[in-house]
């Protein structure tokens, strides 16, 4: 019969070894478990739609490169602007007017509104849909629990063929990614294109190197947001036309709203910060 020192029968000592059994049980083991996690907490997030009102920096094509200072209601169908300054000028009463007339178009005619948000919201499922080939494209390796954080490389998995042409362009992109490890949530992601991808021999469109997407978040009392995204598509596309598409955005001050919020509701809230 074996024997333990008595420091080792001693409750505290169990309890200890209990729960440090169970945390790792409870904690991913390998990159893949991390990332499949990860995947899941941001598609329950998702699911919530969980809406806000932001100040919005943004530099784009959108923009016409200038950088438009926007308060933002976010809605069901999309996002509510308010047009404050443009390169760190505000805007005159003159202009404030033609946004507030522009509001109030939106306000009394919420259809047209949302019919052109159904772009923008094609576009955002594009981003979440690189989130879930994540464990089935790419290699993860370099792996380090550091200071509260998952840090890891990726690279294209070799051993996965690509079918559709996003997967192509995805399947030639490498980079970093940083993870909370506490709540399994997405700190940081970095996809830069390593090779130039060719498709329909070049008829429909070649992209080229020094593409890339970044996305920054940050965890507010309890709440994660998406702080600062920028991306670069250099491209030729159908007919030979050179496409960059670059986009520089940086979000603050966020204030949780209802759910429910309706279109022209957004357009009063924002008029009445607006006066």
């Amino acid at each position: 019969m074996l024997t333990y020192p008595n420091a080792l029968r001693s409750p505290l000592f169990v309890a200890t070894l209990l729960c440090a059994s169970a945390l790792a049980a409870q904690s991913p083991q390998k990159p893949q478990d991390v990332i499949v996690a990860m995947i899941h907490n941001e598609d329950a997030a998702a699911a919530r739609h969980e809406r806000y009102e932001y100040l919005s920096n943004e530099r784009s094509n959108r923009t016409g490169g200038h950088l438009w200072t926007e308060r933002v209601v976010e809605t069901a169908p999309g996002r509510v602007r308010l047009l404050l300054a443009v390169d760190g000028k505000p805007l005159t009463p003159a202009a404030m007017q033609q946004e507030r007339a522009r509001l109030g178009d939106i306000r009394a005619h919420p259809e047209g509104f949302v019919r052109h948000e159904l772009n923008t919201r094609v576009e955002e499922k594009r981003a979440r849909d690189v989130l879930q080939v994540l464990p089935r494209d790419y290699l993860f390796e370099n792996v380090v629990l550091d200071n509260g954080q998952w840090r890891m490389t990726f690279r294209p998995n070799p051993g996965y063929t690509p079918g559709r042409i996003e997967e192509r362009v995805l399947h030639s992109m490498a980079g970093t990614l940083v993870i909370d490890a506490h709540d399994l949530r997405l700190i940081h992601m970095d996809f830069h294109l390593t090779q130039d991808v060719s498709i329909g021999f070049g008829l429909l469109a070649d992209v080229h190197t020094g593409t890339n997407f970044v996305s920054d978040r940050q965890e507010i009392d309890g709440r994660w947001h998406t702080m600062h995204v920028a991306t670069t598509v250099r491209a030729k596309a159908v007919l030979f036309k050179t496409v960059d598409l670059n986009l520089d955005l940086n979000r603050s001050e966020f204030v949780p709203l209802d759910h429910d919020l309706s279109v022209p509701e957004a357009v009063d809230l924002l008029l009445r910060q607006g006066n």
